[in-house]
């Protein structure tokens, strides 16, 4: 008997512990979700004072402001999607068309540089007719006129002009520091040789190889002008040696270049962006025709604007084109060269003074195509399409000077491309009040 009373006195003992235990828990919980609707009472009761503070004494609940939101409050709905490359040689599959999937591959990581299958047969050669129906433009005028007016708003005397050029303060001027400031003159493309020809003409450089502030003020503002115009000009010394029209893709557009809009969903972007950008630009190189090496977009300045969003701009803003993405399509397989060729692409640096070594100048795809880092060969119907600026992490970054491309001298046959430019001003500001401002304008 003493010990079952002693084990009725432990089994009480565990089951008042259990029960304060039990209780306390209870309690707690039941303290806690008074205090949490306290919380939400007094936040509510808050929000609708203020509410009663802002509201017109009249009653009526005041229209909201149509002022362009700010950047902050517009990042915090609205970001540029972008293509992640992961690696050289990564593939990835997209879904352009109801049904089928195209596998797309990462050509460069800088430039960001992509390489899918696009266009069918068929759309290649009906664009392509498109084109010659509609008719195709001089990608170039020969020697541009208006260089006394330029010189004029130029207003700079021979001694600054010579320091610009003079980049390592030697006293003298070599011929890669001309070029890099001047590789075209007069739509000209310069090469260190035609260089030396034309200073050998004007009687301007004594010893060939360096050029002196003596012998640089010998030349006046339009020599350049006036020797090319005595020894004639060849298209091959074009900066850009094409044929091209540009092709509607909007509502009554035919069918195929409506269709190519679906480019939309390779980029990933609003359709809003894309249908705001330019039309569709087709070019045509015949033997012999290359593009010399540049950038789509120029750097972002805060104190200029985008051409596209002019009229969102003030009238005086100097203007500068801002293409977010580049696409290029191949409309037909060449049968020798016209390559785009990007010279700098994944290099470690970008060095724009270093692309002239040696008389070897990089940004010239007549000559020196076989020396770029990447070259893609065009296969009809094959797209490649890359970023022209970094990202911020939300909107339009800096301009990713590793996008420097060009079109390789085409050595055998025709070659046949298109463009598409999607443009996107850096100021989300500006580029949302175009947008409004295109939306409100009536339709024709």
């Amino acid at each position: 008997q003493p010990c079952e009373r002693l084990s009725c006195h432990k089994s009480s003992v565990c089951s008042r512990s259990y029960f304060v235990v039990v209780m306390v828990f209870f309690h707690v919980y039941i303290i806690n979700v008074i205090a949490l609707l306290f919380y939400v009472h007094y936040n509510s009761g808050q929000e609708d004072a203020n509410r009663s503070r802002d509201a017109p004494s009249s009653g009526h609940q005041r229209p909201e402001s149509r002022r362009p939101p700010s950047k902050d409050e517009l990042q915090r709905d609205i970001s540029l999607p972008r293509i992640e490359g992961i690696r050289v040689g990564h593939v990835q599959k997209v879904s352009l068309v109801s049904g089928r999937l195209h596998e797309m591959r990462t050509l460069s990581l800088k430039p960001l540089l992509f390489i899918p299958g696009f266009l069918s047969e068929d759309e290649c050669r009906v664009v392509m007719q498109l084109a010659q129906l509609k008719g195709l433009m001089e990608s170039q005028l020969m020697v541009q006129d208006g260089q006394e007016e330029l010189a004029r708003e130029l207003n700079l005397s021979p001694e600054e002009i010579f320091n610009l050029l003079d980049i390592n303060q030697d006293g003298q001027l070599q011929l890669h520091e001309i070029l890099t400031h001047s590789r075209v003159r007069d739509g000209i493309w310069l090469t260190p040789e035609n260089l030396r020809e034309i200073y050998a003409g004007l009687k301007a450089d004594k010893d060939g190889n360096l050029l002196s502030l003596e012998e640089f003020r010998l030349l006046s503002n339009d020599a350049f002008q006036r020797f090319l115009l005595q020894r004639g000009v060849k298209r091959s010394q074009l900066v850009r040696n094409s044929r091209h029209t540009w092709l509607y893709q909007g509502k009554g557009a035919h069918q195929v270049l409506q269709d190519i809009k679906e480019v939309i969903r390779l980029t990933r972007l609003p359709p809003t962006l894309v249908d705001l950008s330019e039309p569709l630009q087709v070019v045509r190189y015949e033997e012999g025709g290359h593009y010399h090496a540049h950038h789509d977009s120029g750097p972002v300045y805060p104190e200029t604007a985008c051409t596209h969003t002019r009229l969102a701009a003030n009238a005086s803003t100097p203007f500068e084109t801002s293409c977010y993405i580049t696409v290029l399509f191949y409309l037909n397989s060449v049968d020798g060269g016209g390559e785009t060729a990007f010279p700098v692409a994944d290099n470690r640096t970008y060095d724009e003074v270093s692309l002239i070594h040696n008389d070897v100048d990089l940004l010239d795809t007549r000559r020196n195509c076989d020396k770029s880092n990447l070259r893609v060969k065009p296969t009809k119907g094959t797209a490649v399409f890359w970023y022209n600026y970094l990202s911020d992490g939300r909107w339009v970054g800096e301009q990713d000077e590793y996008a420097l491309h060009g079109g390789c001298m085409v050595t055998h046959g025709t070659k046949w491309v298109a463009n598409k430019w999607i443009n996107i001003d850096p100021d989300y500001q500006r580029q949302t009040r175009y947008q409004q401002l295109v939306l409100q304008q009536p339709e024709e």
